[in-house]
C-alpha cells in the first residue's frame, strides 16, 4: 500500500522524537527497533552528563494527545492568493500573512522555515472565560487509535475524545491547545531566537511550567510586566489589576538583550574640559559606616577648607587615597552648600557602553491598550477590534534581540496585525529590512459589531487592511523610503475528497478511490505549493518554469517538479536534452525530479526510470526520482 507524502496513520505522540534519537544515538535501538534508555544513560554518563533522580512536570487530560498533535503532519493544502500577490508592491516581498489555523500553517511552514525566525511574539487567548476561548477539534480518531498513537489506555484515549468534543475551556483545554503550538514554534526559531508570549494572570502559571518543559527551564529569561490600563473603578476586591505579562523564553544560543540606549541629553561641557561632555553623578554608596569604614570619612574641599561630613547610611563611594586621587583629576565637584553633598563628573567618553539594561518593568517605554486601540481607530476610521495591543510593545521588544538587516519575526495569532505594523515602522526608522510572517485564523466577526458594519466580515480582514493601511501611512509619510511594503498572501485549504486514503498504485477500482488525475489546475498549483515547502522552499520564493516541449515543469535550484498531466515521450527527450546541456544552461543543474505519481502511468513512469537511468550511467551523474500521491 502508498500512502500520501503527508500521510498520519503511522504517525504517534513521540514518532517524532524516536526519529531524532535514531539519527544521533543508533546504538541505542536493537535489532528490532526498539528504544534501549539504559544504553543512552550510559552512554551520556560516559561524557560527564549526570541524570537526576528527581523531576516533576505538568500533567494534565489531553496531553498526551497534544503531543500527537504537534507530531502529526499537516491535513491541508496552501493556496495562494495569486491576484493579490501579483500586485507591483508585493511580487518581490519577503513578508507573509497566511489565513488558517496557525497549528496547520506552522506544520506547513516546519520544513521551509526550520531554525529561520529570529523573534517570535503571540499574544494567545488568555482563557478567562469572557475572551471567547473554547477548544475546538474536526479529527475523528476512534478510541482504539488515540490509544495506538498516543500510547495511552483505551479508558483515558475515550475522556480524551470526549473532553476534545465538548468545546471546553478548562486549563486542560488550553494547555491541550497551547502545547503543540509552542512545540513546534520552537523547531522554528534559530538557535538564538527569543519568543514572547503575552499573557494574564488566569494563566501565566501553567504557561511559565509549559514553557519550562518545552524550551527548557535554563532558558527562561524574564516575565515582562507592562502597564495595559490605567486604574478601573471595576475591581475585584477593591484591587484593579492594571499589569500583563510577557513570558520570554530563549532557544538556547541568545548571547543577550541590546538593551535601552542611554540618554545624553543631560551631558554638557560648561567648563570646556579637555575629557568633553560630561554628567554630575552621585559620590556615595548604600552603605553604612559599620560595612564599609574606610569609606566613612570626612571628605575635605582642599581649595576652601570647608568639611562635608559623611553619612553614615550612605558612605563615599572611594576610599581616602582614591578620592584625593580624583580630586587631583578634577573629577568632584564641591557645592558652595554644606548641607548638599559633592558630586563627581562622569565623562560620556568613559562610559563602558551606550545601552542601559531593559528594565523587566517595560513602563515608560509601552503605552496602555488605549494607544493600540487609538492606532487601530486612526487606520481604520472606527472601533473595529478590542484590546488590540499598542505598537509601542514591539517596537520596545523587537529592537533587543533583532540586530541583523534580514531577521524574520513572526506572529501565529496576528490579530489586528499590531506586530507587521510594528515591523514595518521600525524599519523606516532603523534603516534595517525586516520581515514579518504574520497568521490569522479567519474567524467570524459579529454581525452586530462595529466591525462587521464597517465591511470586516473575519478577523483576518481587518490583519490584512490594518497591515495595507500602514503601509499606505508610511508612504505618505516616507515618499522616498524605498523599503519592503508588500505583503504574500497565502491560506490552508482542505485537500480534496479522499487524498489520504490508502490506495494500491493505480489499480483501485473502487468509485471512491481518489483520482489525483482530475485535479484542476488550481488544486495541482495548491499541491505544489504544498510540496515545495514541504521541500524545504521559503513560500515567498517563485519556482522557475521550465517549458519541455509545451509541458510545464517548475525549477528550484536542484528540484525539478512535474506535477501536470501530459507528460510525453517528446517532453521526455527535451529534458534529457537540458540535463545534458547543463554546461550551457548551468542553473539547470537538476538532482532531484519529484512527480506527481498520479498523472503518470506505469509506463510513462517506466520509460522516464529507464531514461534517467541510461543518462546517469553515461553522465556518472546521480538524479534521484521521487513518486509522490
Amino acid at each position: 500500500m502508498t500512502k500520501p507524502f503527508n500521510d498520519n496513520s503511522e504517525v504517534t505522540a513521540i514518532s517524532t522524537q524516536i526519529e531524532i534519537l535514531k539519527k544521533h544515538f543508533p546504538q541505542c535501538f536493537d535489532k528490532h527497533g526498539a528504544f534501549m534508555p539504559d544504553k543512552l544513560q550510559a552512554l551520556v554518563s560516559e561524557h560527564g552528563t549526570a541524570f537526576s533522580k528527581e523531576s516533576y512536570s505538568l500533567n494534565w487530560l489531553g496531553k498526551s494527545y497534544a503531543r500527537l498533535l504537534a507530531n502529526e503532519n499537516p491535513l491541508t493544502f496552501l493556496s495562494e492568493d495569486k491576484v493579490h500577490n501579483q500586485k507591483p508592491e508585493n511580487k518581490n516581498t519577503e513578508n507573509l500573512l497566511i489565513k488558517g489555523d496557525n497549528l496547520e500553517v506552522l506544520k506547513h511552514l516546519k520544513s521551509a522555515y526550520h531554525e529561520q525566525i529570529k523573534m517570535i511574539y503571540i499574544d494567545p487567548p488568555y482563557n478567562t472565560g469572557t475572551d471567547g476561548f473554547v477548544y475546538q477539534d474536526d479529527r475523528k480518531f476512534t478510541v482504539d487509535e488515540l490509544s495506538r498513537l498516543a500510547g495511552i489506555e483505551s479508558d483515558e484515549a475515550k475522556r480524551i475524545l470526549d473532553f476534545t468534543q465538548s468545546k471546553a475551556n478548562s486549563h486542560s483545554a488550553w494547555l491541550t491547545f497551547m502545547y503543540p503550538r509552542l512545540y513546534i514554534a520552537r523547531e522554528l526559531l534559530k538557535d538564538d531566537g527569543v519568543i514572547f508570549i503575552s499573557i494574564d494572570d488566569n494563566e501565566v502559571a501553567q504557561l511559565r511550567v509549559l514553557c519550562d518543559e518545552i524550551f527548557g527551564e535554563q532558558n527562561f529569561i524574564t516575565e515582562f510586566i507592562w502597564k495595559r490600563r490605567a486604574s478601573s473603578a471595576m475591581a475585584d476586591n477593591n484591587v484593579s489589576t492594571d499589569h500583563e505579562y510577557v513570558i520570554t523564553y530563549q532557544k538556547g544560543g541568545l548571547k543577550g538583550f541590546q538593551g535601552i540606549e542611554k540618554d545624553f541629553k543631560s551631558y554638557s561641557n560648561p567648563d570646556n574640559d579637555p575629557r568633553g561632555s560630561w554628567v554630575l553623578g552621585d559620590l556615595t554608596v548604600g552603605m553604612t559606616a559599620a560595612m564599609r569604614p574606610n569609606q566613612a570619612y570626612d571628605l575635605v574641599d582642599p581649595k576652601t577648607g570647608k568639611i562635608y561630613p559623611f553619612n553614615p547610611n550612605r558612605v563615599w563611594a572611594f576610599i581616602p587615597q582614591s578620592m584625593a586621587k580624583m580630586i587631583e583629576e578634577g573629577r568632584v565637584i564641591f557645592p558652595d552648600d554644606t548641607d548638599k553633598r559633592p558630586m563627581q563628573k562622569r565623562f560620556k567618553a568613559e562610559l563602558k557602553g551606550t545601552y542601559n539594561p531593559l528594565s523587566s518593568l517595560i513602563i515608560d517605554k509601552v503605552g496602555l491598550n488605549s494607544e493600540g486601540t487609538r492606532q487601530i481607530q486612526s487606520l481604520l476610521g472606527g472601533n473595529v477590534f478590542d484590546y488590540s495591543k499598542p505598537a509601542s510593545l514591539l517596537t520596545t521588544l523587537i529592537p533587543q534581540l533583532c540586530i541583523e538587516s534580514k531577521d524574520i519575526i513572526m506572529d501565529f495569532f496576528a490579530g489586528s496585525g499590531t506586530t507587521a505594523h510594528a515591523v514595518m515602522d521600525l524599519n523606516v526608522e532603523s534603516k534595517n529590512n525586516y520581515s514579518f510572517i504574520m497568521v490569522q485564523l479567519p474567524e467570524l466577526i459579529d454581525k452586530k459589531t462595529e466591525a462587521y458594519k464597517a465591511g470586516y466580515k473575519t478577523i483576518f480582514d481587518i490583519t490584512k487592511a490594518r497591515i495595507e493601511k500602514a503601509a499606505e501611512k508610511i508612504k505618505t509619510e516616507h515618499p522616498d523610503y524605498q523599503g519592503d511594503l508588500g505583503f504574500k498572501i497565502f491560506e490552508t485549504v482542505p485537500m480534496p475528497e479522499g487524498y489520504l486514503v490508502d490506495h494500491e498504485i493505480l489499480k483501485s477500482t473502487d468509485p471512491l478511490f481518489f483520482n489525483g488525475s482530475n485535479l484542476n489546475n488550481d488544486q495541482l498549483d495548491d499541491l505544489l505549493t504544498t510540496w515545495k515547502v514541504y521541500d524545504g522552499i521559503a513560500l515567498t520564493v517563485s519556482l522557475n518554469l521550465i517549458d519541455l516541449a509545451g509541458y510545464s515543469a517548475y525549477q528550484h535550484q536542484k528540484i525539478l517538479y512535474l506535477i501536470q498531466s501530459g507528460f510525453s515521450h517528446h517532453a521526455l527527450v527535451i529534458l534529457l536534452q537540458k540535463l545534458d546541456d547543463t554546461d550551457k544552461d548551468k542553473a539547470f543543474d537538476i538532482e532531484r525530479l519529484v512527480l506527481f505519481a498520479h498523472n503518470f502511468d506505469s509506463k510513462h513512469q517506466r520509460e522516464l526510470k529507464e531514461a534517467l537511468t541510461h543518462y546517469q550511467n553515461k553522465k556518472s551523474k546521480n538524479i534521484s526520482v521521487e513518486f509522490r500521491y
